[in-house]
């Protein structure tokens, strides 16, 4: 079968992405399953991936990251060279001196309250934020969230609240990946 494959990762392990002519997807599809058959290696859907990457804190375009934060507010600005031209570096100059909110990672009590983005993230019964982005877990057993939060509740430790489907639920201000944190296993 011919492929093309790139070594990527958007789950926080080793990982490829595996392109191929459409007519010849099945093949590809079943040799690989076959192959991995005595690894354990079974079909997963979406939910598989963004459950990976929310533990390892990889954003999704489109809700952790919009044209409205910056790279610098998401926690990407090892990514942003300002020594070279680039559109829109002047804006980004004057914003970075300014305080803004900061992407942080929160982990909920209970680790089964699945959140999927829009909830409303509370410090006591103010309104602070809302989730950019989350999911379960599984790897880590804890339920994980996004938001962007002012710098006196973005800092580790904190105590906030996060509504899931009409209930409350505690949550806590954590490490900014939960997997592999230092990043070790994708460079193995």
């Amino acid at each position: 079968t011919p492929c093309l494959a790139l070594r990527v990762t958007y789950v926080g392990e080793l990982g490829w992405e595996l392109y191929t002519p459409t007519e010849f997807g099945a093949n590809l599809f079943g040799t690989l399953l076959e192959a991995g058959r005595e690894h354990g290696v079974v079909p997963a859907g979406y939910r598989a991936i963004d459950s990976l990457r929310v533990e390892k804190r990889y954003l999704a375009w489109g809700a952790d990251i919009t044209p409205e934060e910056d790279p610098f507010q998401a926690g990407l600005g090892f990514a942003v060279e300002l020594g070279k031209d680039f559109l829109g570096k002047e804006a980004l100059v004057v914003r970075r001196g300014r305080e803004r909110p900061r992407l942080a990672t929160l982990v909920l009590e209970d680790p089964r309250a699945m959140v999927l983005g829009n909830e409303p993230v509370f410090r006591g019964d103010q309104v602070v934020s809302r989730v950019t982005s989350g999911g379960i877990g599984y790897a880590v057993d804890r339920s994980i969230a996004f938001a962007y939060l002012a710098a006196g509740l973005s800092g580790r430790g904190t105590e906030l609240g996060v509504e899931v489907f009409g209930q409350r639920v505690a949550a806590e201000v954590t490490e900014r990946a939960l997997w592999d944190p230092s990043g070790d296993r994708i460079r193995t």
